[in-house]
């Protein structure tokens, strides 16, 4: 018998190796069908809700969860002049600082009964409330987030926790250097009285009180200023029920927030060095962006990721990490603004002494790629590299329902309701002249703003090896910026030096 049944194994296993394909002798040989994927029509799950909000509700019955997100028109660009971190304060309190008939304490209790998750935020441009709790639980947690999104209690012991907390996160700001040169970011790219780049300041934080918190909640959280993200186990017009519910009948009335304002004043071209006694440089080298309705931004999204937004397959990183071995890390980055133009962004850290060489190449690539024309081979994958993990972004329903509320709260749905529809379509059409194309519209080396935050002495020596001065990179005058207070923000002055008069 056993015999048997090894022959029979031997005569399958005989039959299967002459209808199985031979396989190739090297991994970039296999060949594999082509992806047959579409996304999601946002119209199959758009409701416009009677109370007010857009949602986008998605059923997913793989698991007895419910998650609800809600965008909130609001955020730190509405924060008044002297009151900054107003917004960040609401968005902080609004759940941990309990509601009317519940106290924090009480609130947390009880979620965590349910095993439920609620948390909100606001931030620059947009506020945040999510819950997340079992399907058998939404009745009661949709009553709680009401309850939290109409009647936010503010308790004054956890308005004075997130004040101390706050206050002791900006005492470290001058910590870090990367910190420093996040701060100094926002004012060179948009300049220093853009609404971006205005800061808490302990002055500012110190003046919040918990009326202010109560009538910034009131005057932007109306249902008329929120987009829906829904996903999880339940029948989708029962969920729509449940939503005109939680909308229904708001007590108070709200108001419609003004534009996001676009008034930028980007910092001349230049060296621009902020000194902090570290062992290594951090180099951020700037450009003028374009928003994201741009036609040619499928060229400049490909030109990017060859360029410096690839990892180990762009030219910075191979430059000036493989090649030379001046970064851990190095690349570039050249978002698309929604409300107003981005800001391109090549930036590594570096010994001191190796910064303004390593500027030097990522200087010499933004201009090679003006220059001349990228491979065949390059531009392919770069191309694969976005078409081929496009499926995804949409892999689960929660990112199904979060990707098209946010397409609603910014507008694309109304201009572009097809957007995701065609975005591979636009990718493939892309040709290697495109790519020289907007590299010479958008990547001009001598225009740049550098921003370094390093040991200023260290860094202006160069290296022996390589004759490159950092001030001689850009045809501007290097500019000091001072190291500012952490708690002011205003410019420290520098100690005389030893000897010299006070």
């Amino acid at each position: 018998m056993l015999i048997r049944h090894l022959a029979l194994l031997a005569l399958t296993v005989a039959l299967s190796a002459d209808t199985l394909p031979a396989i190739p002798p090297r991994p970039e040989a296999l060949k594999f069908p082509a992806l047959n994927y579409e996304p999601p029509d946002p119209r199959q799950y758009r409701v416009a809700l009677k109370a007010g909000p857009v949602a986008y509700v998605v059923p997913d019955r793989e698991l007895p969860l419910v998650t609800v997100s809600i965008l909130v028109r609001s955020g730190a660009y509405l924060d008044p002049v002297g009151q900054e971190g107003l917004a960040a304060f609401t968005g902080g309190l609004l759940v941990r600082g309990g509601t009317a008939t519940k106290t924090a304490e009480a609130l947390d209790e009880r979620l965590a009964f349910l095993a439920a998750q609620m948390a909100a935020s606001i931030g620059d441009d947009l506020g945040m409330v999510s819950l997340n709790l079992l399907s058998k639980d939404l009745p009661e947690g949709l009553a709680l987030l009401r309850e939290v999104l109409t009647q936010p209690r503010f308790q004054a012991d956890k308005l004075e926790l997130q004040r101390q907390q706050t206050l002791q996160a900006l005492q470290q700001r001058n910590d870090d250097s990367s910190s420093i040169e996040a701060r100094e970011l926002e004012a060179l790219s948009y300049g220093n009285q853009f609404w971006a780049a205005r800061q808490p300041t302990s002055v500012s934080v110190n003046s919040l009180k918990r009326e202010d918190l109560q009538a910034f909640h009131r005057r932007w959280f109306h249902p008329t200023n929120f987009v829906v993200a829904v996903s999880g186990d339940f029948d989708r017009a029962s969920m729509v029920q449940a939503l005109e519910k939680l909308f229904a009948d708001w007590p108070f009335p709200g108001e419609v927030p003004p534009p996001i304002p676009t008034n930028l004043k980007p910092a001349a071209p230049g060296v621009y060095v902020v000194n902090k006694d570290v062992p290594q440089g951090r180099v951020s080298i700037l450009l003028p962006g374009v928003l994201r309705d741009d036609p040619d931004y499928p060229a400049i999204l490909l030109m990017n990721d060859i360029l410096g937004g690839g990892g180990f397959t762009s030219r910075i990183m191979n430059r000036v990490r493989s090649d030379e071995g001046l970064a851990y890390s190095a690349g570039s980055s050249f978002p698309a603004g929604v409300w107003y133009p981005s800001t391109f962004r090549a930036g590594f850290q570096s010994k001191s002494r190796t910064v303004a060489y390593a500027t030097s190449i990522v200087l010499e690539e933004m201009k090679r790629m003006a220059s001349s024309p990228v491979t065949e081979e390059e531009l392919q994958t770069a191309k694969r590299s976005f078409i081929e993990s496009f499926p995804e972004n949409f892999n689960t329903k929660s990112k199904v329902a979060g990707i098209l509320a946010r397409e609603e709260f910014t507008g694309r749905f109304a201009k572009a309701p097809d957007f995701w529809k065609g975005f591979r379509a636009r990718l493939e059409r892309v040709q290697r002249d495109d790519i020289q194309r907007v590299a010479k519209q958008h990547l001009h080396p001598e225009r740049v703003s550098i921003l370094v935050v390093g040991n200023q002495e260290e860094i202006l020596k160069g290296h022996p090896d390589h004759p490159v001065s950092l001030d001689k990179l850009v045809s501007a005058p290097l500019t000091e910026l001072p190291l500012r207070d952490p708690l002011t923000l205003e410019p420290i002055k520098a100690e005389p030096e030893a000897g010299t008069a006070k």
